[in-house]
């Protein structure tokens, strides 16, 4: 059995990552799987089984979605939109999918509708069983319009829609509305949370350190700079190692060592800054502290490690799906910072705090997404 899971990363990566996830688990249980990326290229995440193809990417201007960049930062062009869905519409008959899940679409994504429906109503689309694949906290629909016309293209186009939830956590209908008719349609599989890798050999970098991330987009510029401060200002001996993401990296990393320099001439003694790296998921368990957004990749990575943790949600733009998540695990004792009250003294009082407290009580968190996922198709694929 083929699957193609087609999926755009807009800001952070993600979207991008839970799709090769889940894309890998079906290959792993002996499908033939592919993944259609339409964001930026992310090089730190690759599948191990499953196979990408990229699509001539495209990014949003910052937090605003409804606005389309393409790799050089210029607004997108009507010809490379285009493109896009020629390759599109070239991988989906080449590759005849007998399962296609579409990731947030048809629930965000909204300005790519037009390219999503074009696979939706492909040929290829009608022969496959559909799904949609949604994480745990959705951005709310602005109007009761928008909402109906999602529920509508669930009833037109999807067999189901997959959440990537733990209900005894957090429930769809916490951000989105959900009705007799689309409750029916739900499967909730647990969180989708890869097997944590083995921990870094001892002695290697991130021992003792406060690890700061904000996912691999180019978000997490006032969580970085306040860090960056801290850092060169810190008197109790901590390390600090900042992961910085982004097509932009480089830039922003330049940018912040000058900060520091400003702030303390011996920064470096303190600080470490680096690009995001692909080995964060064995540095996290050896860190004294980690420092973090509320991205849902990054929480199910710090709760299943126990690390101790500062979760500052991502709320530029008005967002609120990270803070509506970071409430969700704080009842399982994360400590939150909030963005409105972030200043480098604030971050060092609380990663202090977080240090004394030690590995938060999490407790049992359903985090067998991949193969439930596999299971859930694999099952109604076969009718």
């Amino acid at each position: 059995m083929r699957i193609a899971i087609l999926t755009t990363h807009l800001l952070g990566t993600g979207h991008l990552s839970r799709a090769i996830a889940l894309a890998d688990g079906f290959a792993a249980a002996g499908w033939e799987a592919l993944v259609i990326s339409g964001g930026r290229p992310a090089p730190h995440l690759a599948p191990t089984a499953a196979r990408l193809l990229q699509l001539p990417p495209v990014a949003s201007d910052g937090v605003n979605f409804r606005r389309l960049l393409d790799e050089s930062g210029a607004p997108v062009s009507e010809a490379l939109m285009a493109a896009r869905l020629t390759a599109l519409s070239e991988a989906l008959e080449h590759f005849a999918p007998g399962v296609l899940i579409t990731e947030l679409f048809p629930f965000g994504r909204r300005v790519l509708a037009a390219e999503f429906e074009a696979a939706l109503s492909s040929p290829a689309a009608r022969r496959a069983r559909v799904y949609a694949s949604v994480r745990d906290v959705l951005a709310p629909p602005s109007s009761p319009a928008k909402a109906a016309a999602t529920e509508a293209r669930v009833g037109k186009f999807y067999d189901g829609v997959l959440v990537h939830a733990d209900p005894a956590i957090i429930r769809l209908e916490q951000s989105w509305p959900v009705s007799p008719d689309l409750a029916e349609r739900l499967r909730y599989t647990g969180f989708v949370a890869p097997p944590l890798p083995p921990p870094a050999r001892p002695g290697a970098d991130g021992e003792g350190e406060i690890m700061v991330s904000a996912g691999g987009g180019s978000v997490g510029a006032a969580l970085f700079e306040a860090a960056a401060l801290a850092a060169a200002h810190s008197t109790d001996g901590a390390r600090w190692r900042l992961l910085v993401g982004g097509a932009d990296r480089a830039a922003r990393i330049t940018a912040l060592a000058s900060l520091a320099a400003g702030a303390a001439p011996d920064w470096r003694a303190r600080l470490t800054l680096e690009p995001v790296r692909p080995d964060f998921r064995a540095l996290l368990p050896r860190a004294a502290v980690s420092v973090n957004q509320a991205g849902y990749n990054t929480l199910l990575d710090v709760a299943l490690t126990g690390v101790p943790s500062v979760t500052v949600p991502f709320e530029e733009g008005g967002e609120t799906e990270q803070a509506q998540r970071a409430s969700a695990f704080a009842t399982k004792g994360l400590m939150i910072l909030r963005e409105a009250e972030l200043t480098p003294e604030s971050l060092t009082a609380a990663v202090s705090a977080a240090r004394d407290a030690g590995p938060p009580d999490i407790g049992p968190i359903a985090v067998d997404g991949v193969p439930e996922t596999v299971r859930i198709v694999s099952s109604e694929a076969s009718l």
